[in-house]
């Protein structure tokens, strides 16, 4: 190369180098051009459950990140908007753009909608996952939300919740008639017809509940948020297992009109976001649960498994409602076949592998 090629080619790359420059200055102008856009989510969360809560507010951060703060949305707990079960109604009627909630709250106007969180001896949070990504799950429900003005998205599940709290021990079928107890979405219409009188409370009205007798027993999710609501200082004796939430899922709803205003990139970002925030809520209630129950243990919660005849007893209830509901709702037929059809294969290989390396995992436990 001689000396005069050798500047051109100096001169040339410069050109070149500056014009890379010019570009990658130029992206964030681009992006930059996207609408900035403020929302605000009503949860029906209080504060105080920094995994339930904390998942609104982490998702929230997610979209801010994703967009490059031109998406913003704020959240709000409950109460501070709309009342913590009238989530729903906010988002549909457009007083909020979107809401965090689980969907089984709602299954007085419809009970298909309890799909949405849990199915009583339905999915474990893992099957829950596949059946939505992979096993027709989403469209289904949102075939159901788009009657209420709303599209949805899961974001957030529990994992396998713990089945309460209770004043007295529970050692027969008959010892559920006349209870008074705080139970979430569907499962109060199965243990109404062994004689529970359920009562649906939003988790900031349990403990006042609990302390002055309203209720006799409570359930809300698992060690971790039970031990911040503080129910062990008032009923002792904390069952297990929450047949009713194999998983405990909570939904993103979003008003339909505001949903089909957002620029695509924003709709992306809103979906990557749930699914990050159903991950981030799952791992955070695994890492605290363990901790949480040695705690509750120490301080005098008496765990107790459900006798087996009671979980029979249930088990027989809830095919009877199921078979019912079937029969009159089509919304509720459709996903219940889906939902049982899944359940059957999904066990069925979970019983090859699964069961056997945690049973096995699970014994070892106790010998290192």
């Amino acid at each position: 190369m001689t000396q005069v090629t050798r500047r051109k080619f100096i001169k040339t790359a410069g050109v070149g180098g500056m014009g890379a420059a010019a570009v990658s200055i130029a992206a964030p102008a681009i992006a930059q051009s996207a609408p900035e856009i403020k929302w605000r989510l009503a949860a029906s969360w209080p504060k105080s459950l920094d995994t339930l809560y904390g998942g609104c507010e982490y998702f929230c951060k997610r979209i801010a990140d994703l967009t490059d703060n031109r998406f913003q949305i704020q959240p709000f707990a409950a109460g501070e908007i709309v009342p913590g079960l009238q989530v729903l109604d906010a988002v549909q009627g457009g007083t909020v753009e979107m809401g965090n909630t689980a969907m089984y709250y709602y299954w007085g106007k419809d009970a298909a909608m309890t799909f949405g969180t849990a199915l009583p001896f339905g999915l474990n949070s893992r099957q829950m996952n596949s059946w939505l990504r992979f096993g027709g799950g989403n469209e289904l429900l949102n075939d159901l939300l788009k009657n209420y003005n709303c599209v949805g998205f899961a974001a957030g599940n529990t994992g396998a919740q713990m089945g309460g709290w209770f004043r007295k021990e529970l050692k027969t079928v008959d010892d559920l008639k006349g209870l008074k107890f705080r139970v979430g979405g569907f499962a109060g219409t199965i243990l109404s017809r062994l004689g529970v009188v359920p009562q649906q409370l939003a988790g900031g009205d349990i403990y006042p509940a609990l302390e002055k007798g309203t209720i006799d027993a409570c359930e809300w999710v698992g060690p971790y948020d039970d031990e911040k609501l503080g129910f062990q200082k008032v009923a002792q004796n904390y069952y297990y297992p929450g047949w009713w939430e194999g998983c405990g899922q909570g939904h993103n709803l979003i008003n339909i009109a505001k949903w089909n205003e957002l620029p695509k990139v924003y709709q992306t970002a809103v979906a990557t976001a749930s699914g990050d925030t159903w991950e981030w809520v799952l791992g955070k209630y695994d890492h605290g649960n363990p901790a949480a129950l040695k705690r509750l243990v120490a301080n005098g919660a008496i765990l107790r498994p459900f006798p087996e005849p009671i979980m029979e007893a249930c088990y027989k209830a809830a095919g009877e409602v199921y078979a019912e509901h079937s029969q009159t709702n089509p919304h509720f037929k459709k996903l219940y076949d889906s939902v049982l059809a899944f359940r059957g294969d999904s066990y069925q290989w979970m019983q090859v592998c699964e069961l056997g390396y945690d049973a096995f995992m699970m014994r070892m436990r106790t010998r290192t």
